[in-house]
């Protein structure tokens, strides 16, 4: 085990062979995700 395995990802996403992680989410991808979820239930809202 290797020292920077220790502490868990902050993020950790596996779909089948597709591996990611990461141990700081960056702030611009946090934005940009709630800006679209954000605009996706307006859009869905105003149907």
């Amino acid at each position: 085990m290797t020292p920077s395995s220790k502490n868990p990802p902050g993020f950790e996403l596996r779909l089948g062979g597709l591996h990611v992680k990461l141990q700081r989410v960056p702030g611009w991808l946090v934005a940009l995700v709630t800006t679209a979820g954000w605009a996706a239930g307006t859009w869905w809202a105003q149907r």
